[in-house]
């Protein structure tokens, strides 16, 4: 299926490693030119000279970190217009309410919820007036399935479901589709890490991480690809009509609830 993105250019925060290097990866396949914005310069240096060199794309790296005051507005002014935002950045910490303290909890919104909330600001008004564009915000689906012990991220991410939802249900009079894409456990060092620091908790041994990823469907954590192949589609016109949505890619473990 061609998804007529050759030539596009997309933005994408987060980009350095886990699913926004994978993000990066499959928009270069597709033929776009990409931004790619991280606070680690070496590792997308290192990445963008690679897309270069096997898809022939251009590839700009803006060493940024979202969560300083005027950085949406330094991304912007350096990137120009784009069509297609990929907010990614930013991993809220984990814990109860008293695990994360009121400095902890802050500086994870500042980059997941305030950081994507100032990003679209600033995009949305330049997609405007170039007469439209795509604004991809990857969220989780901790947002659906309220966490004791993922208290900060669960409630992150709910503001950003609704906060997606009511940019999206308007934007397409501007010409602009907003979505939300929900993903669950991810193979990446990040839940890795989590899934070793829940089985220490568990059993006192966080070899045994391993069983908790059994319990996920199909006895794994999704491919990176398979959230990334997703991202591309729902950028590309084959999905115009959709906006103002969460799609959520979990293998069913949100549908899984029962009282």
């Amino acid at each position: 299926m061609d998804l007529q993105l050759r030539g596009k250019t997309v933005l994408i925060t987060g980009a350095s490693q886990g699913i926004g290097e994978g993000l990066a990866e499959v928009f270069a396949e597709e033929g776009c030119n990409l931004h790619l914005v991280a606070r680690s310069g070496e590792k997308m240096a290192a990445l963008a000279d690679r897309l270069r060199a096997a898809h022939g794309v251009t590839v700009a790296v803006h060493e940024q970190d979202i969560a300083a005051p005027g950085a949406a507005e330094r991304i912007a002014a350096a990137a120009g217009d784009i069509d297609v935002l990929v907010n990614n950045a930013g991993a809220i910490p984990g814990g109860d309410l008293w695990d994360v303290d009121a400095d902890r909890w802050r500086a994870g919104w500042e980059v997941k919820v305030l950081g994507y909330i100032d990003l679209c600001r600033a995009f949305y008004a330049r997609m405007k007036a170039a007469g439209g564009g795509v604004i991809l915000n990857n969220i989780g689906n901790g947002g659906e399935n309220f966490d004791f012990r993922y208290i900060a991220g669960s409630t992150g991410n709910a503001a950003l479901m609704a906060f997606t939802r009511a940019l999206g249900g308007r934007s397409l009079d501007d010409g602009i589709r907003v979505l939300g894409i929900n993903p669950g456990p991810v193979a990446t060092d990040r839940i890795f890490n989590i899934m070793k620091k829940r089985a220490h908790e568990q059993w006192g041994d966080e070899s045994r991480y391993t069983e908790l990823l059994a319990a996920y469907p199909l006895g794994r954590a999704a491919h990176v690809r398979e959230v990334a192949d997703l991202f591309a589609f729902l950028a590309s016109p084959r999905s115009a009509y959709t906006s103002g949505t969460i799609m959520t890619i979990d293998g069913g473990l949100t549908s899984r609830r029962s009282i």
